[in-house]
Protein backbone atom coordinates (compact mmCIF):
# COMPACT_ATOMS: atom_id res chain seq x y z
CA UNK A 1 0.00 0.00 0.00
CA UNK A 2 1.04 3.58 -0.62
CA UNK A 3 1.56 5.92 2.33
CA UNK A 4 -1.70 7.43 3.56
CA UNK A 5 -0.85 10.92 2.32
CA UNK A 6 -0.67 9.67 -1.27
CA UNK A 7 -4.03 7.91 -1.10
CA UNK A 8 -6.02 10.06 1.31
CA UNK A 9 -9.43 11.41 0.29
CA UNK A 10 -9.36 9.31 -2.83
CA UNK A 11 -7.09 11.84 -4.53
CA UNK A 12 -4.48 10.62 -6.91
CA UNK A 13 -0.94 11.77 -6.38
CA UNK A 14 0.37 14.33 -8.86
CA UNK A 15 -2.49 16.30 -10.39
CA UNK A 16 -0.28 17.63 -13.19
CA UNK A 17 -0.69 17.47 -16.97
CA UNK A 18 0.28 13.78 -17.11
CA UNK A 19 -2.50 12.92 -14.67
CA UNK A 20 -5.01 14.95 -16.71
CA UNK A 21 -3.92 13.14 -19.88
CA UNK A 22 -4.36 9.76 -18.16
CA UNK A 23 -7.78 10.88 -16.94
CA UNK A 24 -8.75 11.95 -20.45
CA UNK A 25 -7.64 8.57 -21.82
CA UNK A 26 -9.74 6.82 -19.18
CA UNK A 27 -12.75 8.97 -20.01
CA UNK A 28 -12.30 8.21 -23.71
CA UNK A 29 -12.22 4.48 -22.92
CA UNK A 30 -15.36 4.84 -20.82
CA UNK A 31 -17.19 6.65 -23.63
CA UNK A 32 -16.25 3.93 -26.13
CA UNK A 33 -17.45 1.32 -23.63
CA UNK A 34 -20.79 3.14 -23.19
CA UNK A 35 -21.32 3.63 -26.93
CA UNK A 36 -20.70 -0.08 -27.43
CA UNK A 37 -23.52 -0.83 -25.03
CA UNK A 38 -26.10 1.38 -26.70
CA UNK A 39 -25.70 4.54 -24.64
CA UNK A 40 -25.79 7.94 -26.31
CA UNK A 41 -23.42 10.59 -25.02
CA UNK A 42 -25.22 13.80 -24.08
CA UNK A 43 -22.29 15.79 -22.69
CA UNK A 44 -18.66 15.31 -21.73
CA UNK A 45 -16.85 17.29 -19.06
CA UNK A 46 -19.83 19.33 -17.88
CA UNK A 47 -18.22 22.05 -15.76
CA UNK A 48 -19.17 24.85 -13.44
CA UNK A 49 -17.46 26.60 -10.56
CA UNK A 50 -18.61 23.69 -8.37
CA UNK A 51 -16.73 21.02 -10.29
CA UNK A 52 -17.08 18.66 -13.22
CA UNK A 53 -19.18 15.70 -14.28
CA UNK A 54 -17.06 13.48 -16.52
CA UNK A 55 -19.89 12.27 -18.73
CA UNK A 56 -23.65 12.57 -19.05
CA UNK A 57 -25.32 9.90 -21.17
CA UNK A 58 -28.66 8.27 -21.91
CA UNK A 59 -28.83 4.55 -21.42
CA UNK A 60 -30.74 2.38 -23.90
CA UNK A 61 -33.87 2.69 -21.72
CA UNK A 62 -33.76 6.52 -21.83
CA UNK A 63 -32.49 7.07 -18.28
CA UNK A 64 -30.21 10.10 -17.94
CA UNK A 65 -26.96 8.89 -16.40
CA UNK A 66 -24.38 11.08 -14.65
CA UNK A 67 -21.09 9.22 -14.82
CA UNK A 68 -17.90 9.60 -12.81
CA UNK A 69 -14.86 7.92 -14.36
CA UNK A 70 -11.89 6.85 -12.26
CA UNK A 71 -8.84 5.24 -13.79
CA UNK A 72 -5.70 3.78 -12.32
CA UNK A 73 -2.62 1.87 -13.33
CA UNK A 74 -2.92 -0.30 -10.21
CA UNK A 75 -4.73 -0.89 -6.95
CA UNK A 76 -2.12 0.27 -4.44
CA UNK A 77 -4.49 3.07 -3.39
CA UNK A 78 -7.49 0.73 -3.40
CA UNK A 79 -10.21 0.30 -5.98
CA UNK A 80 -11.00 3.43 -8.00
CA UNK A 81 -14.64 2.94 -6.95
CA UNK A 82 -13.66 4.01 -3.44
CA UNK A 83 -12.16 7.26 -4.73
CA UNK A 84 -15.64 8.71 -5.15
CA UNK A 85 -15.73 10.21 -1.68
CA UNK A 86 -18.81 11.57 0.11
CA UNK A 87 -17.61 15.09 -0.75
CA UNK A 88 -17.35 14.15 -4.45
CA UNK A 89 -20.81 12.59 -4.27
CA UNK A 90 -22.25 15.85 -2.88
CA UNK A 91 -20.54 17.74 -5.69
CA UNK A 92 -21.99 15.36 -8.29
CA UNK A 93 -25.52 15.76 -6.84
CA UNK A 94 -25.18 19.53 -6.89
CA UNK A 95 -23.81 19.56 -10.42
CA UNK A 96 -26.55 17.21 -11.63
CA UNK A 97 -29.25 19.46 -10.14
CA UNK A 98 -27.63 22.43 -11.87
CA UNK A 99 -27.49 20.58 -15.20
CA UNK A 100 -31.14 19.54 -14.95
CA UNK A 101 -32.21 23.11 -14.12
CA UNK A 102 -30.08 24.68 -16.88
CA UNK A 103 -31.51 22.33 -19.47
CA UNK A 104 -35.05 22.47 -18.09
CA UNK A 105 -35.18 18.73 -17.68
CA UNK A 106 -38.11 17.78 -15.51
CA UNK A 107 -39.52 14.36 -14.76
CA UNK A 108 -36.77 12.28 -16.31
CA UNK A 109 -35.39 9.15 -14.65
CA UNK A 110 -31.79 9.77 -13.59
CA UNK A 111 -29.04 7.79 -11.92
CA UNK A 112 -25.36 8.06 -10.97
CA UNK A 113 -22.88 5.48 -12.22
CA UNK A 114 -19.17 5.06 -11.66
CA UNK A 115 -16.86 3.52 -14.22
CA UNK A 116 -13.55 2.28 -12.84
CA UNK A 117 -10.71 1.47 -15.19
CA UNK A 118 -7.77 -0.42 -13.68
CA UNK A 119 -4.92 -1.46 -15.96
CA UNK A 120 -7.32 -1.17 -18.91
CA UNK A 121 -10.02 -3.35 -17.32
CA UNK A 122 -13.38 -1.56 -17.26
CA UNK A 123 -15.91 -2.09 -14.48
CA UNK A 124 -19.26 -0.29 -14.56
CA UNK A 125 -21.23 0.15 -11.35
CA UNK A 126 -24.79 1.27 -12.07
CA UNK A 127 -26.62 3.22 -9.35
CA UNK A 128 -23.30 3.64 -7.59
CA UNK A 129 -24.47 6.77 -5.81
CA UNK A 130 -27.97 7.00 -4.37
CA UNK A 131 -29.59 9.97 -2.76
CA UNK A 132 -30.53 12.66 -5.24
Amino acid sequence: MKPADECSSGKRPGKGPDTREKGDRGENQAVEYLLGRGYSIVCRKYQSRRGEIDCIARDPDGTLVFIEVKSSMGTSCGSPFFWVTPAKQRTLFSMARQYLAEHRIGATPCRFDVIAITRGKIEHLRNAIIGM
